[in-house]
């Protein structure tokens, strides 16, 4: 089985997980990962159907307990973490050594990217906003779908991007974010800008695109067996990731 995504309308860790979970990833899987790693005081989440531009899309939203949407609003207070405590809280989950080493190289590549744009050690590194425990059930949950549907290759699209400018914890920065830029630079991953005003790709959306990267070019042509739409949250004009099984 080989694996296609297309970024065309960005990507973010909820839109992957969405787009897995809406092609036949298993979810049991997802529920017992997330169960296992006893955050549950920290989070809660919702697997739901949306319609977008009449398309129905899958929709993965991590509700964090002082609201309601994971994404929108990124101030919210939570116990900061380091990559070791998060490599300690993923080496706990009840998910298969595959999905622990994927969701491991997802963090890595973020923790790496933050410590680059911050000029600080990557043990100095403390996810907030990027990792908060919205990631964590994200980078996990896309790792352990990932795993269940073990394709032998995977084809990333160009990732597309907005422009202008996003709050965040640190203040206004530019879009694309330095973290996605850091990482599109270090993997040699094609991005492409478009007048769409704000951030289509996440840090987390970056990173699992680069850890799935492998340069290889999409055939001309090709059947597509299955295709799974995952619903975005932001409001640009068509936020989905679709990820298709093709041959």
């Amino acid at each position: 089985m080989k694996l296609y995504f297309e970024c065309k309308s960005g990507i973010s860790g909820d839109m992957s997980v969405a787009a897995l979970l809406d092609l036949g990833a298993d979810k049991a899987k997802l529920d017992r990962a997330l169960a296992s790693m006893n955050l549950e005081n920290e989070f809660t989440y919702n697997i739901t159907k949306k319609s977008i531009n009449s398309i129905l899309a899958t929709d993965f939203d991590v509700i964090l307990p002082e609201h309601t949407h994971h994404k929108e609003n990124e101030h919210h207070h939570h116990t900061h973490r380091n990559l070791d405590d998060i490599n300690k809280i993923i080496d706990k989950a009840d998910i298969s050594e595959n999905s622990r080493k994927l969701a491991k190289k997802i963090f890595k590549i973020v923790a790496e990217a933050e410590s680059q744009v911050h000029g600080k050690d990557i043990k100095d590194i403390h996810f907030h906003e990027v990792g908060a425990i919205d990631s964590i059930a994200d980078i996990v949950s896309f790792a352990v779908l990932f795993d269940d549907l073990s394709p032998e290759k995977v084809y990333i699209s160009t990732l597309t991007d907005g422009q202008g400018f996003v709050v965040c914890q640190h203040g206004k920065i530019p879009v694309p974010v330095p973290a996605v830029c850091q990482i599109v630079s270090q993997y040699k991953l094609p991005l492409n800008i478009t007048d769409n005003n704000g951030e289509m790709v996440t840090p987390t959306g970056a990173a699992i695109a680069a850890a799935l990267y492998n340069g290889e070019k999409l055939p001309n042509e090709f059947l597509i067996e299955k295709v799974g739409y995952g619903a975005g949250k932001r409001d640009y004009e068509n936020p989905i990731l679709r990820v298709m099984i093709i041959k």
